[in-house]
């Protein structure tokens, strides 16, 4: 298992990481998510032993890694960029990591076709990588990565330059390759929905600290707080003040809210309404704005109004006109 316990890190005499902690279990994939520049790769380079922290400790199984290099660390790394070698084919930038460890050609054969195979590459052995899509060059690196059987996999933004139904097509065969392999992973991106889709883990980094953790579920229920809800773009961010019993007073007129916290009268609050929670008509919290915008979000039509909150609404009103939604007590959700 990996650990990390109270990393530091600093940049241009500012903190980058400012006591990050946390662990990876057995056969587990944690994703890193957060903006750029918040930390995200230089700690990945941190526990591959690339980079030195200024503080805190790497474990694995308990072992202290400050004084083991990178080469015997036995984790795989996978860039953005693929980092292949464009003068030798598919096999041998796969077989590369196992000559350098000294295995008999036979034993490197056998390896190469089984992790060729497990990225649905099996043909492409002799293929030059540079005459590869970039979708196929991710997948020779991921099998690279794979064929020494490290002990953790690293992964720094492995389908950033790639197009978004390319990116989710092998977003799944990631997926299923890393549950198949069972190797626990770290996964960097700033895409939240790269994130959900294949972590079980996440972890949000903001200002060098980890601002919330939890199941990919759990996080997108309860954010936290107004940064991870905006980062995530969870919906209408209210800013107001509580006039008690789970009222408050918003720009938007008093809302009602399910809040089971007690805030004192006056009290500053933030609250987040979930585009999918209005619905057109009259009751209670009722909204009333011009359309400014509509855009069809399939199934849905994203409305914004002038006060600038966006609903998702099954059909399109007419720019300009005034409308009435409604939103239950429930969707007006109080964030820490």
């Amino acid at each position: 298992m990996l650990e990390l316990t109270d990393i530091h890190k600093s940049y241009l005499g500012r903190p980058l990481l400012d006591g990050i902690s946390f662990s990876v279990a057995a056969g587990e994939t944690v994703c890193l998510l957060g903006a750029s520049g918040s930390g995200k790769s230089t700690l990945l380079r941190i526990i591959a032993g690339l980079e030195i922290s200024e503080g805190g400790s790497v474990l694995w199984d308990g072992h202290d890694l400050a004084r083991v290099p990178v080469h015997l660390r036995d984790f795989g790394l996978v860039f953005q960029d693929y980092a292949l070698f464009p003068h030798l084919n598919v096999a041998e930038n796969v077989a590369f990591g196992l000559k350098m460890r000294g295995l008999p050609q036979a034993k490197i054969n056998s390896i190469v076709t089984e992790s060729l195979a497990r990225v649905n590459l099996g043909a492409f052995a002799s293929r030059r990588v540079t005459d590869l899509s970039g979708g196929e060059q991710q997948r020779v690196a991921l099998a690279r990565a794979l064929a020494p059987g490290p002990r953790l996999l690293m992964f720094d933004e492995p389908l950033g330059a790639l197009d978004r139904s390319l990116r989710e097509h092998l977003l799944e065969e990631l997926r299923q390759t890393l549950q198949a392999s069972d190797v626990p992973a770290i996964y960097v991106t700033h895409d939240q929905e790269e994130a959900f889709a294949i972590a079980d883990r996440v972890l949000l980094l903001h200002d060098g600290c980890i601002v919330r953790a939890g199941m990919p579920a759990e996080v997108w229920r309860e954010p936290g707080s107004v940064w991870a809800a905006r980062f995530l773009g969870l919906g209408n961010i209210l800013e107001g003040k509580s006039l008690g019993n789970g009222r408050v007073d918003t720009k938007a007129g008093v809302l009602e809210t399910a809040c089971s916290h007690d805030h004192i009268t006056g009290e500053p609050l933030a609250l987040l309404i979930r585009p999918g929670a209005a619905a057109s008509g009259k009751g209670a919290n009722q909204l009333r704005g011009r359309v400014t915008d509509v855009v069809f979000r399939s199934p849905v039509y994203r409305v914004t109004l002038a006060d600038g909150l966006a609903f998702d609404l099954p059909t399109a009103p007419q720019m300009g006109t005034e409308i009435s939604l409604r939103l239950p007590a429930s969707a007006v959700e109080c964030l820490a």
